[in-house]
């Protein structure tokens, strides 16, 4: 889930469906979506439950998912997952970072709710799947496996007990942070306070290993990252991000980083977030921010300030395109290897996507596109899914070694020590 600099003044839909007219490859999509008709495309972060929240009431029966939703705004409905070739599909149960932990805790629990009852509405077409076994099951029955994804780590309210009830309840991988810093994890989009992990964020990612829960290092600083790949016990994942060296965004991934993946064993999930794979408009939004500040106003207020609406009508925003996604699918595949690539397209957590991109139906083009450029069939099934099942069953038999453990216990001293002074 990301809000980006000006997204209000900006509408992408023509632009892509031309762009997707011009750089269509029918038989390479079509081998494509063969190739997935027996590897699973598992995506890793879609937040269509809080589209739901936040436009239709919490209400999954509000909109005919069995529908092509393209017109009203949405980027997911079951014509356009199916047309995507989609497997598997990790459904974000995010909250916004700014409300209490008390909250967090009580919007979590009902995003989780609201994944379920997606799927019982549409039980011919989705399964709740827990495990990478589940998947490949669920799969081979012709439906589209649902794991459930938490998106920021105040969801727990400092609390290993909580933890655990979300990992019982279904959710199978949990973002460290989002876009603020928490008790014990620093964001990547926020002062740090920690330098990364405190001790109580070294117990949290103990606890998600013992209890097999990926520790997703999406949205949290690049010390945070350092941290908990140094913690963890089992491979981590960075459920929707792209990487640092083709577009210098504090979210994507560093080569650093990137480059302690093998003997980590996770995977970086290349999302499709303009800003995050265009240096162009990273570098855009960067300049209308500056001049949000300069103007003292939000640059997220909707309507837009009219003095940075006037600028950014003066200067147009430019567009990303699927060379652009594919660009950082390479790199990640030359700095981290073949073997820690993934797709995590971040689809109804943005206003707007790359040129060629209007929803969940575009993987074909990406991966075509992919094969276009040297890509083997044995690489696409890999960047597909077999590189998060291989990682799914490592953070499970991580946690089957460390079933004996005792639960942790672990409390946060830091936030206690400040109740304290306070």
């Amino acid at each position: 889930m990301i809000r980006s600099l000006g997204l209000a003044v900006v509408s992408t839909a023509v632009m892509a469906s031309a762009a997707m007219a011009q750089t269509a490859d029918p038989a390479g999509e079509a081998r494509v979506l063969e190739i997935l008709k027996t590897t699973p495309l598992i995506d890793g972060h879609n937040d269509l439950p809080w589209a739901l929240r936040e436009k239709h009431s919490n209400d999954p029966y509000a909109v005919d998912l069995t529908t092509d939703l393209t017109a009203t705004g949405l980027h997911t409905d079951i014509p356009r997952l199916r047309a995507g070739g989609v497997g598997g599909q990790l459904w974000s149960v995010y909250v916004p970072a700014d409300i209490t932990p008390a909250e967090a805790v009580k919007e979590t629990f009902e995003q989780i709710d609201t994944v379920r009852r997606i799927v019982a509405a549409h039980p011919d077409v989705f399964e709740l799947a827990t495990t990478a076994a589940d998947i490949e099951r669920i799969h081979k029955a012709g439906k589209i496996a649902s794991l459930i994804g938490m998106e920021g780590g105040y969801s727990i309210d400092d609390s290993l007990g909580l933890l655990r009830e979300f990992q019982a309840a279904g959710a199978r991988y949990m973002t460290l942070t989002h876009s603020k810093t928490t008790s014990w994890a620093d964001s990547a989009t926020d002062a740090p306070k920690w330098g990364g992990l405190n001790p109580f964020g070294e117990a949290v990612v103990h606890e998600m290993n013992r209890i097999g829960m990926m520790v997703d290092l999406s949205h949290v600083s690049e010390e945070t990252m350092l941290d908990a790949i140094r913690v963890s016990e089992a491979p981590v994942i960075f459920s929707h991000s792209s990487a640092r060296g083709v577009t210098n965004n504090r979210r994507n991934v560093p080569d650093r980083v990137l480059r302690l993946m093998p003997a980590n064993g996770g995977i970086v999930m290349v999302t499709f977030v303009p800003g995050f794979v265009s240096a162009a408009i990273a570098d855009w939004n960067r300049q209308m921010g500056e001049e949000a500040t300069r103007l003292g106003v939000d640059p997220g207020a909707e309507p837009l300030d009219p003095a940075l609406a006037a600028w950014a009508e003066a200067h147009p925003r430019p567009h990303a395109t699927v060379a652009d996604v594919v660009a950082h699918i390479q790199h990640v595949r030359e700095v981290a290897g073949i073997d820690h690539v993934g797709l995590g397209g971040d689809f109804d957590g943005v206003e707007s996507l790359p040129d060629g991109i209007t929803g969940v139906d575009a993987y074909p083009e990406i991966l075509a596109a992919l094969m276009a450029a040297g890509w083997s069939e044995a690489d696409i099934r890999k960047l597909a899914g077999e590189n998060l099942l291989r990682v799914m069953r490592a953070v499970e038999a991580v946690a089957r070694s460390k079933a004996d453990e005792r639960p942790g216990m672990a409390v946060n001293a830091a936030m206690g020590a400040a109740a304290a002074a306070g």
